[in-house]
């Protein structure tokens, strides 16, 4: 019934009218981006917010420990991190993304092609390294029609290939805090076959008191020509992160009063995690004389133990489970004149499977105690998904796009033996989407879409706060997005509207548990640039205005229906100058402004309004036959106090988690040609 369906739309969109132009000239690496319709195609020609960020601009002079330094740059994108690698850093794109406990949520992480968010919509980045991460591909907006379960967009991240001769780096980095950091890497490219591997070390005592962090990443690449058409990618990925302490929320009078403490509860049971993480993957890419076929299959192994702030007397504060997730699939473009129309018709499947064998202990004071749940956590997800875009006239492209998600929970509580609460329930939704491009220029180009997205919750968002087993009333999460955009002139404009919203809120026992909102909307804003002042001097900037507000939302605790949504800032602006000399010196200046926003559904307790500005330069040039890069970053030179991240509707009011004041780093890269 679904493929019937399928072929059906697949007719309706070919019937489009339009007329074949000639063959496209070839396009330019630079200008290729692969995330906004799982087609690589010129940026401009997108319709859609698509922003990308280069290299240098992600890692050149920086400590490569944050998304937030490669991402601030990207309106309608939103990056917190406090330093509590516990909980990692907060992404949101448009407001989505502020309700994750943890990790990246609703939005949709993929690294060399492979996915990094697992089948719930749960996103776990422990093996990215950011130093060895060459681009970074951003498109804003609902991603559900190509992607699945992604409401807020899609972040492709894209490491470095094998270079041209043999070589080796290696990077050291030192800073405050007791930050170290070491980054060592090796390549090499043959005729038919290039590796490329990367190992990192990362140290931090934290700003905060039971902050401290020591994990380990490694990744390798090895790229085969297989035939003269057919490209494999091998892929392997892991992350050793033996301690990450979990500091805790304060309330606003414990912040202001000594910002760097850590809550006393937290220290007493030794609240924080460690993961073990490897990954295994293959994607292969067969240029065909019609088209393209793609394919990818990888195989993810995960061991986490966790020790929440809990005592025992109000539940389990020992979370521990093994993950085994394997997942695959494939995809179809035929990009030639069909019926004497130019067009480019995709389809495609996704398929993945995610096993958690979970288990709860008391926290007695930082060891594990009595057993207190045992269950087996199963969910397997499927989508298939095409789109369609015809070029009705050589500067007009109308395109439409369909998904069908699938996502199946099941739960077998084993502990305790007498629970009822055993159980499965599957949860499916359509998600169509439509656009229009105008590209009059090729620099320039009017666009417009209407999109939908399918959100259903992760299992750590159904889990029942009250026993074990599944909340059955958590719904999955709807939205609907309008966006009118100008690439490379006046800003982009968008409104999202939501249905049954997933919302965080903390039990007293201080446990995350999760509800649906009725209705909310949102009105955004969005303007970037990049100018080169004169020769060497770039200006870039970007700015996000956000209105975010329940339309319907009532609890027990009150009606918040007309209250703006927490976790949301109104505006945000970023801007930077960056400044390259002949002779190797650079140096660049960045400052950044958030608007206050609300930490609680009520609308009772905010945090304010912070800026910063960050300054780093180094030097790139040859010593010896060794390529060297000395440099050095300044941090919040103006000594800002603000909040990394908050911890929405947080009880007992410890909503803040205060970020570094003043601090620097500075480190040393090296590297040598072995060809």
């Amino acid at each position: 019934m679904i493929l019937r369906r399928l072929a059906i739309l697949a007719i309706v969109a070919w019937a489009s009218p339009g007329r074949a132009e000639d063959p496209p000239e070839p396009r330019s690496v630079d200008t290729i981006v692969v995330t906004g319709t799982r087609n690589a195609q010129p940026r401009h020609t997108v319709p859609a917010s698509v922003s990308v960020v280069e290299g240098d601009d992600a890692r050149r002079a920086r400590p490569t420990v944050g998304m937030e330094e490669s991402l601030r740059r990207v309106p309608g994108v939103f990056v917190q991190n406090s330093g509590n690698y516990a909980q990692d850093f907060r992404l949101q794109i448009r407001g989505f993304g502020t309700r994750a406990a943890f990790g990246i949520r609703e939005v949709t992480v993929l690294v060399d092609g492979l996915p990094e968010t697992l089948p719930d919509g749960q996103s776990q980045i422990d093996t990215i390294e950011l130093a060895s991460i060459q681009r970074v591909e951003v498109m804003r907006g609902a991603g559900a029609a190509l992607y699945g379960n992604a409401a807020g967009g899609v972040i492709h991240l894209l490491s470095d290939p094998p270079p041209d001769r043999p070589g080796a780096n290696l990077t050291v980095t030192g800073g405050s805090y007791g930050f170290a950091k070491v980054v060592a890497q090796m390549g090499a490219q043959g005729k038919t076959l290039g590796g490329i591997g990367t190992a990192s070390y990362f140290q931090t005592d934290g700003y905060r008191d039971h902050s401290a962090t020591r994990n380990a990443v490694f990744l390798g690449r090895l790229l085969w020509d297989a035939a003269e058409r057919t490209e494999v990618k091998f892929l392997v990925d892991g992350a050793h992160a033996p301690k990450a302490d979990d500091p805790g929320g304060l309330t606003g009078d414990q912040a202001n009063a000594n910002p760097r403490q850590a809550r006393d509860l937290n220290v007493l049971l030794d609240a924080g995690e460690s993961v073990e993480q490897i990954r295994l993957g293959a994607v292969v890419d067969h240029r065909l004389s019609t088209g393209s076929l793609e394919a990818y299959a990888y195989t993810l192994y995960r061991d986490f133990f966790a020790k929440l702030p809990i005592v025992p007397a109000q539940g389990d504060g020992i979370v521990q489970f093994d993950r085994v997730s394997p997942g695959g699939g494939a995809r179809y473009s035929y990009d030639r004149p069909l019926a004497g129309w130019a067009q480019t018709f995709t389809i495609g499947a996704d398929a993945q499977y995610q096993r958690d064998d979970r288990q709860r202990f008391a926290n007695e004071e930082g060891e594990k105690g009595t057993l207190g749940l045992d269950q087996l956590e199963q969910v397997t997800g499927v989508g298939v998904y095409l789109r369609e875009a015809v070029s009705v006239t050589p500067t007009v492209e109308l395109s439409a796009g369909i998904r069908y998600d699938a996502v199946h929970y099941s739960v077998d509580v084993k502990t305790p033996p007498d629970s009822n609460d055993s159980g499965s329930r599957t949860i499916d939704a359509w998600s169509p989407s439509g656009g229009v491009l105008y590209t009059p220029f090729d620099d320039l180009s009017l666009f417009g879409n209407v999109s939908t997205a399918f959100q259903a919750p992760t299992t750590t968002e159904l889990v029942n706060p009250d026993g074990p087993g599944f909340n059955p009333d958590i719904e999955p999460q709807r939205a609907r997005s309008y966006e009118l955009g100008l690439r490379f002139g006046p800003p982009r404009l968008d409104r999202i509207d939501l249905r049954d919203e997933l919302i965080p809120f903390e039990t007293p026992a201080g446990r995350v548990a999760f509800r649906n909102a009725g209705r909310s909307r949102r009105y955004g804003l969005e303007v970037d640039w990049r100018s080169e002042l004169l020769p060497n001097l770039v200006w870039t900037g970007a700015g996000t205005a956000l209105r975010a507000k329940y339309l319907s939302y009532e609890t027990d605790e009150g009606d918040f229906s007309g209250n703006r949504e927490p976790g949301i800032p109104p505006w945000y602006v970023y801007q930077e100058l960056a400044y390259g000399h002949d002779t190797g010196l650079h140096v660049a200046a960045e400052a950044y402004l958030v608007g206050g926003y609300d930490v609680d559904d009520a609308n009772t307790a905010t945090t304010p309004g912070y800026g910063g500005v960050n300054l780093r330069f180094g030097w790139e040039g040859e010593i010896g036959g060794w390529k060297v890069a000395p440099f050095v970053g300044l941090q919040n030179l103006t000594n800002a106090r603000y909040d990394g991240t908050v911890r929405l509707n947080a009880f007992g009011g410890r909503y803040y988690e205060p970020a570094p004041g003043f601090n620097l780093y500075g480190g040393l890269r090296v590297e040598q040609d072995l060809g």
